[in-house]
């Protein structure tokens, strides 16, 4: 195995068994719901919006490992960033796990979130690894579900 392939099982494993900011958030201003039927993922992002500001964000639900560890680094990522910036993660974190993006060629803001890339290489997997990131531009755009279908 690969020193890259088992520092990603390693990431996965941590994250997924100490999501980060799991948790319900009472104040959120913002709530959107995902579900991806191929999998069986379920879960909700919360959100608190001040301004153009991701003040806070946290995860709820059950799924796969790579859905929840997916979940657990997009809400690292994405704290503290504006919306642009909350945007451009979504948007190069979604080209790089279907393959549109080099992330080693092509300049980007993922950092850590590249452990990820592995991803692409499993279709069936994207939708795991893609639907926290859907639901929370779902919840950034005020609308409230989901789904991968």
């Amino acid at each position: 195995m690969s020193e890259l392939s088992e520092l990603y099982q390693q990431v996965i494993l941590d994250h997924n068994k100490k999501p980060r900011n799991f948790r319900v958030m009472e104040e959120a201003n913002r709530r959107a719901e995902g579900y991806n039927p191929l999998c069986g993922d379920q879960l909700t992002i919360y959100m608190d919006l001040e301004g153009d500001v991701v003040k806070d964000v946290s995860f709820e639900g059950s799924g796969c490992a790579i859905s929840k560890a997916s979940a657990s680094m997009m809400t690292q990522a994405v704290k503290g960033k504006s919306l642009a910036e909350a945007e451009t993660l979504f948007e190069e974190f979604h080209r790089m796990v279907t393959g549109e993006l080099d992330e080693e060629a092509e300049p980007n803001h993922l950092g850590h979130l590249t452990i990820f890339s592995g991803v692409r290489e499993f279709p069936a997997r994207v939708k795991c690894a893609t639907l926290s990131w859907h639901t929370m531009r779902a919840a950034l755009k005020g609308e409230e579900a989901v789904s991968t279908e």
